[in-house]
């Protein structure tokens, strides 16, 4: 296979290397909105790497200034760890400080960054205790999370409970509605949102084909696919060649390599391919030696100990590939990132949910699949996929042009992607449901009435009143009647009483902001929970932190009897709560004593290689469950006042399992 290119690609391929170093002058886009954040509330939509942090630093200066405060709110714990590292270099580290479920440092800091969940929270105390929120700017990161199927409702909480006063900042690059979005906050908020669009990527992104011989062919001419590309549509070859092996992706790097289109990312399919494409390495000449690489490879490694060992560390140093997915330690796709922005890497293999708020641009990014696994089954792309995986392409100051590479294949489909190169970002729906947390912390401050009219000022009721022209009420009404069937069955529990209110029980569960509150409660309610040997604590609360739904492999038969016991007394305990939850329509946990098990393992002291052995679990899934199970033991601890034995077991317990390699601060 000789690598070759299209005569038609000779002028593009020379426009490839580095900008020359200017002096960074902010465009129109980020000038406008900054004027307007510092009136009135603003929605930013613009492309991946054009600079919407510069507006947020700049928002954030003139906050200061008037001696105001910030709050900065990501989706992605990592992604607030990286911004709370960036604006501490930035604003000095007294002034920032950060809250996450796992980390808390410097919470009186000026500026505060967090994830959106723990804003709400406090949106929900502040409204408890009839006080104003203690902020005058927030900023909502990666504002599409609005429409997520799972999280979404947290995004429209903020927007909704935000006091007026507080100017509300959001940031994103792919927001189809994002007008109608701010008519809503406009209705609401009775102040003006301006929407700043701007359609510009910073550094332009061309379209390329790997034909099979192993010839780069351009994707398109104008709007429609090139002659060449549309010829190779046509030949019976496509039929053949994906019955063929798949060009190795060893192959698709030399031919990447050759023509200077590194550094890539490689989207693919599943963690799995992740990790088996690094045997790619076979096929690759080692890393000439640079003293930049390995000075970087040494501070990270000292930074993170733990990694030193990584199986996965020799490719990295050796052949400059690495693989990055959920599976994956929170540490090593940490030192990866880095590596990778420090221009470092050759490849990285990663999934396409990596997409999303990860800043690690590339030259190029490599599709494979023109669908997607959203958790549930494979659908095509959408164009708000696309463009989060297409924006990673062209790192703004280090290349002129970017470029994506599709691959033919099976599950690759050329018109799809052609439609995907001209499409608009799809519309953001409202997410808004309820659920036990949200009714009771809401009760906490609010009468029914209160929370009809919140209903009746939601996103969902006025995309109905848009949509259909008919008044969003239908909307309204279908949030209220589910709400009602939530507050009969916290009535039939006793956390509310017939006004209404909440009991004694319903104040201090409402501060369990958990999955699984009621459960939670009940545990506490009928003393089933351990409040003297903190590993066993450990292990019954990992049951209800545990949201994947396999089950891990350990023998639940030769455990400690006293872990058995206590594991069988809380399954015991909440079996009938459960009966009647789902009795009631509602779904609630499944409960795994061998996820206790891991977990008690894991307190005991037991080494993190002989816990991922033992559980057969992914090293990312087994640290997401710590993070989890530490941010579920956080909230039992704060119920110091109404269970101060179990609290302070919980206080340890989470001491015992926040240890490395999974916390890294």
């Amino acid at each position: 296979m000789k690598p070759e290119i299209d005569p038609a690609l000779k002028s593009v391929f020379v426009q490839i290397g580095k900008p020359h170093p200017a002096a960074f002058v902010p465009d129109d886009f980020q000038k406008d909105a900054l004027q307007a954040i510092k009136k009135t509330d603003c929605l930013v939509i613009a492309p991946t790497g054009s600079g919407k942090t510069w507006i947020a630093r700049e928002a954030i200066v003139s906050v200061l200034k008037k001696g105001g405060r910030a709050w900065y709110a990501s989706p992605l714990k990592a992604l607030s760890n990286s911004k709370w590292i960036e604006f501490g270099l930035h604003f000095d580290a007294g002034n920032v400080g950060i809250i996450t479920g796992d980390t808390k440092e410097n919470t009186e800091a000026p500026i505060i960054v967090g994830t959106t969940e723990i804003l709400r929270n406090q949106l929900y105390d502040a409204m408890h205790h009839g006080n104003d929120l203690n902020c005058d700017l927030v900023i909502l990161d990666e504002a599409h999370f609005l429409g997520d199927m799972d999280r979404g409702v947290v995004w429209e909480e903020v927007m909704t409970y935000l006091p007026v006063r507080v100017n509300l900042l959001l940031l994103s690059a792919t927001i189809g509605n994002g007008e109608e979005i701010a008519r809503w906050l406009t209705t609401i908020r009775k102040k003006q949102c301006v929407v700043i669009n701007e359609e510009k990527r910073p550094v332009p992104l061309y379209p390329l084909l790997l034909h099979p011989s192993g010839r780069l062919l351009p994707f398109l001419e104008g709007a429609k696919l090139s002659a060449p590309v549309a010829d190779f549509l046509q030949k019976d070859s496509v039929r053949n060649f994906a019955q063929r092996r798949m060009l190795e992706y060893g192959g698709i790097i030399r031919i990447l390599e050759r023509f200077n289109l590194l550094p890539a990312i490689f989207f693919l399919k599943s963690r799995a391919e992740c990790d088996a494409a690094l045997t790619a390495k076979e096929f690759l000449s080692p890393l000439p030696y640079r003293a930049e690489f390995n000075d970087s490879l040494e501070e990270l490694l000292t930074r993170f100990p733990s990694l030193q060992n990584h199986r996965q560390l020799k490719a990295l140093q050796s052949f400059g590939i690495a693989a990055h997915h959920g599976g994956q330690l929170p540490a090593w796709k940490l030192l990866v990132e880095e590596m990778m922005n420090r221009g470092h890497l050759r490849v990285i293999f990663a999934t396409s949910t990596i997409a999303a708020g990860v800043n690690f641009p590339a030259r190029t990014i490599v599709l494979f699949n023109s669908d997607l696994f959203n958790g549930h089954d494979f659908q095509p792309l959408s164009a708000t996929e696309f463009r989060q995986m297409t924006g990673r392409a062209g790192r703004r100051g280090q290349d002129k042009i970017g470029f994506m590479l599709a691959i033919p294949g099976r599950f690759m489909d050329i018109i799809h992607v052609r439609k995907l190169l001209f499409k608009a970002p799809e519309d953001i729906l409202s997410r808004l449901k309820n659920d036990f947390s949200m009714v009771l912390n809401l009760l906490m401050s609010q009468t029914p009435v209160d929370i009809r009219q919140i209903f009746e000022r939601s996103l969902a009721a006025y995309q109905q009143n848009e949509h259909h022209h008919s008044s969003g009420h239908k909307a309204a009404r279908t949030l209220w009647t589910d709400f009602q069937r939530y507050l009969d069955f916290l009535k039939e529990e006793g956390f509310v009483n017939e006004d209404n209110r909440l009991t004694d029980d319903g104040f201090w569960a409402a501060r369990l902001r958990l999955d699984y509150p009621l459960l939670i409660a009940e545990c506490l309610r009928s003393k089933a929970f351990d409040d003297h040997n903190e590993r066993i604590l450990a292990a019954l609360v990992a049951m209800f932190a545990y949201d994947r739904d396999n089950e891990i492999n350990i023998s639940v038969k030769d455990l400690p009897p006293m872990l058995s016991a206590a594991l069988k007394k809380v399954l015991i305990i909440v079996r009938p709560l459960i009966h009647r939850l789902n009795a009631a329509g509602f779904a609630s946990a499944k409960l795994y004593p061998a996820v206790g098990a891991a977990m008690y393992f894991w307190a005991q002291g037991r080494s993190w290689e002989g816990i991922i052995k033992t559980t057969g679990m992914a090293e990312g899934d087994m640290a997401t469950l710590v993070l989890r199970t530490a941010d579920n033991l956080r909230q039992i601890a704060a119920l110091k006042d109404t269970y101060p034995e179990v609290a302070g077991c919980a206080y340890k317990a989470r001491e015992a399992i926040l240890r490395e390699p999974v916390l890294f601060l």
